[in-house]
């Protein structure tokens, strides 16, 4: 079965015009699937990506996180405050330490931003990323991606839209920001779901979108027929 072609056939009567890209991943089986390879700017989705560059170099370090670093990266993730990230991506060794952090992380076509908002990246290298939390076989310490598991279990109700329609026991981030040139918003979300008793992980860039609130429409209808197209695969053994 072509799982890419599958997805495709899934999206075409969804997008309209929009401008998605997807990829999925079944941690059980190794199957995944994908639509688009185009770069997106991350909105913020890539405050998971500072935060694993933080612990790699608390890692190093042989330290733990202190005081104020918990504090931000607790803001930062479960409410997706803004300053905490400003103040993570320096103790990271800005932009420069978060791409060292990423090619370690196995990241390939994401580029980092000093306005970190505006950083670069794939549908497929956030698959890879949420492989570097939740899987077994990463740069990061059980202990690392369990504590940065469990703060994307807790973002905010109220930013808990996105890739959680796919499924239940979602673990997620997203991103969202109007465009200064064109008015127009990006929308993203990554992160884990449970959905017909397989684990998957998923990322959704979007762009184009008139307001917030479409472009979240278009994130969990893209998200669903992702879930879709594997529960299928599942089913057929």
């Amino acid at each position: 079965m072509d799982l890419d072609a599958e997805l495709a056939d899934a999206l075409a009567p969804l997008l309209g015009g929009a401008d998605v890209s997807v990829a999925v991943l079944d941690t059980e089986s190794g199957a995944g699937a994908a639509y688009g390879n185009e770069a997106y700017g991350t909105a913020s989705i890539v405050k998971v990506d500072i935060l694993a560059a933080l612990l790699l170099s608390a890692q190093d370090e042989e330290r733990k996180l202190n005081g104020a670093e918990l504090a931000y990266a607790e803001a930062m993730i479960r409410r997706s405050d803004n300053t905490s990230a400003t103040e993570l991506l320096k103790v990271i060794g800005g932009e420069e330490g978060l791409d060292a952090a990423n090619e370690r992380l196995g990241l390939t076509t994401t580029t980092a931003a000093h306005a970190w908002g505006l950083t670069r990246t794939t549908a497929a290298d956030q698959v890879r990323l949420l492989e570097a939390v939740f899987g077994a076989d990463s740069e990061l310490t059980p202990a690392s991606r369990a504590y940065l598991a469990e703060l994307m279990e807790q973002v905010e109700t109220g930013q808990g839209w996105g890739v959680s329609a796919a499924g239940t026991d979602r673990a997620l981030k997203n991103g969202w920001m109007p465009r200064t040139t064109t008015g127009l918003w990006d929308v993203n979300s990554i992160g884990r779901v449970t959905s017909g008793g397989h684990t998957l992980l998923m990322a959704v860039l979007s762009r184009g979108h008139a307001t917030k609130e479409a472009g979240i429409a278009v994130v969990e209808s893209v998200a669903k027929a992702a879930a879709g197209v594997m529960g299928a695969v599942a089913a057929s053994g």
